[in-house]
């Protein structure tokens, strides 16, 4: 991440502890190729493994926010994965018939794949907030939902679109927007498809706020993360750790969590500098995220 690099679904720019990662296909309405999931989860493990950033905004371009999952290729991305060991018998009848058993643990494996992509946003140790404009449709909710704070422009919606092309949401929608909207929305968007304009989702509380336009947006988007850069990264990624422990556990375990976090983690320097530079008038100075250790993969070092 220190050297540039190339994205064919992404631009990536980090200024002033602040990384904005930018979907850049608006001729094809950011639409969800197989580059996307694989270079969505590289740049956010990246960015929070080299504690490259305090905080992460996510934006895009074009009309609209993505256009989802692309479906044109994602059949292929099933059948094609991993044949390149059956040679020549892939014509055999014996073979393509084991192939077909093989498609059910295939999909399987496919969709854990997408789940990780945007459980990334999620697992990572600095917030993400995403500024939508126009739609978020289809994997572009299960993309949002997955973010710390969502931001839409005044004539952005939503839409749970899989249900008008014959799917059920599979990468993350129903896990998460069922902890952010009431029940009965969730269902009536699941099962009808239909849009969820701006105002109606931040009357419910999806959202942080609507801007008038983009640059509106992202204006107001890049101040709010200026304030959060400005606190205790420590601080910050303790809070956010255990309000997503807190949002799947009882009060009792989240409690008990806390305990457990502030014996460890509980920085009295921290604390110390903060009330000092409030004290003095002056810009405090926080340590930053330790850089991640590397974790072993089968092949080796990830």
């Amino acid at each position: 991440m220190r050297e540039p690099v190339q994205y064919q679904c992404f631009k990536v720019s980090v200024e002033n502890r602040i990384a904005h990662v930018v979907l850049n296909r608006p001729a094809r309405r950011n639409s969800m190729i197989p580059a996307f999931w694989d270079e969505l989860p590289a740049i956010i493990q990246a960015l929070d493994r080299e504690a490259l950033a305090r905080v992460i905004v996510l934006s895009s371009t074009g009309p609209h926010f993505t256009s989802g999952l692309d479906t044109s290729v994602f059949g292929s991305t099933i059948d094609n994965s991993d044949n390149s060991d059956n040679g020549d018998n892939s014509d055999d009848p014996i073979t393509m018939e084991l192939l077909n058993r093989q498609r059910s643990a295939k999909l399987y494996d496919t969709i854990t794949y997408m789940q990780q992509t945007f459980t990334c946003l999620e697992e990572c140790r600095v917030p993400v907030l995403v500024a939508i404009q126009g739609g978020a449709i289809g994997g572009g909710v299960d993309l949002v939902t997955a973010c710390d704070m969502r931001f839409m422009t005044g004539d952005a919606f939503l839409t749970i679109f899989e249900i008008n092309i014959g799917m059920t949401a599979d990468v993350g929608t129903f896990p998460r927007i069922t902890k952010l909207l009431p029940e009965g929305i969730v269902k009536e968007l699941a099962y009808t498809g239909r849009r969820m304009l701006a105002p109606e989702a931040q009357a419910l509380g999806f959202v942080n706020a609507v801007f008038p336009d983009q640059a509106a947006m992202l204006d107001g988007v890049m101040r709010l993360a200026e304030e959060i850069a400005s606190k205790a990264p420590l601080a910050i990624y303790g809070s956010k750790r255990i309000i997503n422990y807190s949002r799947d556990h009882s009060t009792a375990d989240t409690l008990d969590y806390i305990s457990a976090w502030s014996g460890g983690m509980l920085q009295s320097a921290e604390i110390n500098e903060a009330i000092a530079a409030a004290t003095e008038k002056r810009p405090p100075e926080f340590a930053d995220l330790p850089v991640k250790r590397m974790q072993m993969s089968k092949d080796g070092i990830a």
